[in-house]
């Protein structure tokens, strides 16, 4: 989605990494309602970004598309890292602008193999030694059914899994990043998953992913507390950063998810800020990351997007908003961007 008119760029000259979208093709029918979109490839993303932020890098998120059809089941994830790597390459080329799209990359990785996390970890950096970054298991799960439809993530509570947690002790040891994804209500698991590991980063999507939909409807503000008091709880752990983005998905139920005409950053940035400014507050600056998440959310262009963030922080200093919208993806995830810090 388009917004009907182009805002014009706030802090136009502040450097943007974006530390979260998706590149996909024709995934399955059972992805397809949570990521929005069947294809989003580099070409759609650049024409998405348009000219008017000054978005230097960005951060590829497996969107649990182009797995290899053959081979073990494990080990087909492998392929998704190529397609993105692929990507990556195309972007480094310079002809489809100044963006180093996929400059990272998080690959999907099942830790519920458990000792053979080393060598399916040696599969992925193959596939895209310069670029792999981290590693993503989403653990979305809810008591209501409806809304994650048909699309599985491992069930209540993967994180605290046996199985789960046989894994990542192989996996701790190998120095990657965990991007860890779950609903606000699941938050305690990250929790207990960042005690367990304290020496292992970890970088939770969404701001948590607050949730506004199914038995969750207007009830954001009644659960409100309970994600201010898990966030707090999670600042407290030095390995933990998050990501500030998530909030223009249809998970949260606000009424500009997909809006026509669509909201402005003004009307935006209203709708986020309790979360956003709650977020910066107990993170600081540098563990704090903004993401477009595109193409899940879906509240505007990304210039309207961007803005709002941007109002959000306004109140930041010049270096807060420096470390937000690029330096902390850049220095977390390891980026070797030579134009940049």
């Amino acid at each position: 989605m388009q917004a009907s008119h182009q805002e014009e760029a706030l802090f136009p000259d502040l450097p943007v990494i974006d530390s979260q979208h998706h590149l996909v093709d024709r995934v399955s029918d059972e992805i397809a309602p949570v990521l929005g979109l069947r294809r989003f490839l580099i070409d759609d993303y650049v024409d998405y970004l348009g000219n008017t932020h000054n978005v230097i890098a960005s951060i590829a998120v497996e969107g649990r598309a182009m797995y290899r059809a053959t081979g073990p089941v494990e080990r087909r994830p492998v392929g998704e890292t190529e397609f993105l790597n692929g990507q990556a390459a195309m972007a480094a080329s310079g002809e489809y602008g100044s963006c180093l799209v996929g400059a990272g990359i998080i690959a999907h990785l099942d830790f519920r193999i458990g000792d053979g996390i080393g060598k399916l970890v040696d599969a992925h950096a193959a596939a895209a030694p310069q670029r792999l970054k981290g590693f993503r298991q989403s653990a979305l799960w809810d008591a209501d059914p409806s809304i994650l439809g048909s699309v599985s993530f491992g069930g209540e509570g993967l994180y605290r899994q046996d199985a789960f947690l046989r894994g990542f002790r192989q996996f701790a040891k190998l120095g990657y990043i965990f991007d860890a994804f779950v609903l606000a209500p699941q938050l305690g698991d990250v929790i207990a998953l960042a005690r367990q590991f304290p020496d292992t980063q970890i970088v939770v999507g969404h701001v948590g992913q607050p949730i506004g939909i199914g038995a969750h409807a207007g009830r954001m503000g009644a659960e409100y507390p309970q994600w201010r008091s898990d966030m707090a709880t999670l600042a407290a752990c030095g390995n933990v950063s998050v990501k500030l983005g998530g909030l223009g998905s249809y998970l949260t139920g606000f009424d500009t998810f997909r809006a026509d005409p669509p909201a402005s950053s003004e009307r935006l940035a209203a709708d986020w800020r309790p979360y956003v400014e709650v977020a910066v507050e107990l993170f600081g600056a540098g563990r704090c990351m903004f993401e477009s998440n595109r193409p899940t959310d879906d509240s505007g262009s990304f210039g309207t997007l961007c803005n709002a963030y941007k109002r959000i922080t306004a109140g930041c200093s010049a270096g807060e908003r420096v470390a937000i919208f690029a330096g902390t993806a850049q220095r977390i995830y390891r980026l070797e961007i030579e134009e940049y810090l």
